[in-house]
């Protein structure tokens, strides 16, 4: 299966009421369509350290940080192909590498166990990460309902609608269930515009017109801060108190 590798461009994010998000697609429709596979349910698994650093690092907001996770577009048994992505965001501008490879494979590799399924310059970036933090696991599962807009012209803008995001810090399993905490309210829906360079005045405009702001938003963060950390401060409250 051909796919992208290699990514370089800015990810600007909003969230938007599901009537806005209707605006939008009606506005965007005469210029872009969705995507040959419409509505997608994605799976994420994020890697961590046990006490998170990489995602306590990254809710620092500082000028570079690094996020590592596998992803996979169905229901997928060790045998199924994933994806393994490492993502970098430098100054504004997101790098992302990715490859594909057994799942099985690509989580013994993860955890140091194997090899590599590949000697690629990816992988090689995604081992040097691996060895650099120590020890990492799987932390949290993130998964939304995905619907990709492309653009007409073939330009390399994409506008990608997500609801029904949920996490969980169990069942780290690609062959399991979609289910867990809410991280995005229901009525909710996160927007990403997706553009290598300046976004196009049209949709400037638009969003203008709309009174529609971007905004920081990283779902992995926002589980981490409203799930995972309260469970460990609830925790530590507990054996301090016992």
């Amino acid at each position: 299966m051909l796919y992208q590798s290699v990514f370089q461009r800015y990810e600007i994010k909003y969230i938007l009421t599901r009537s806005q998000a209707q605006v939008i697609k009606e506005a965007i429709s005469g210029r872009m369509k969705i995507d040959e596979y419409g509505p997608t349910t994605i799976r994420n698994i994020y890697f961590d350290t046990d006490d998170y650093k990489l995602i306590r690092k990254s809710l620092d907001k500082p000028v570079y940080k690094e996020k590592l996770r596998l992803r996979s577009y169905r229901y997928a048994t060790d045998e199924d192909p994933v994806f393994v992505e490492l993502k970098k965001k430098y100054d504004g501008v997101v790098f992302k590498r990715r490859l594909e490879a057994e799942n099985f494979s690509v989580m013994d590799w993860l955890l140091g166990f194997g090899e590599a399924p590949s000697d690629s310059q990816i992988a090689r970036e995604i081992t040097y990460v691996r060895d650099l933090y120590k020890e990492l696991k799987p932390k949290a599962f993130i998964s939304y309902t995905r619907e990709a807009y492309l653009p007409e012209n073939g330009s390399e803008l994409r506008i990608t609608f997500d609801t029904d995001v949920l996490g969980r810090d169990h069942d780290l399993s690609f062959s399991s269930g979609i289910y867990g905490d809410r991280i995005l309210p229901d009525n909710k829906v996160l927007m990403e515009i997706k553009v290598p360079g300046v976004m196009p005045i049209w949709l400037t405009r638009l969003l203008s017109k709309n009174g529609i702001r971007k905004t920081a938003f990283s779902k992995y963060g926002e589980y981490y801060m409203n799930q995972i950390r309260d469970k460990e401060n609830e925790w530590k409250g507990e054996i301090l108190y016992a």
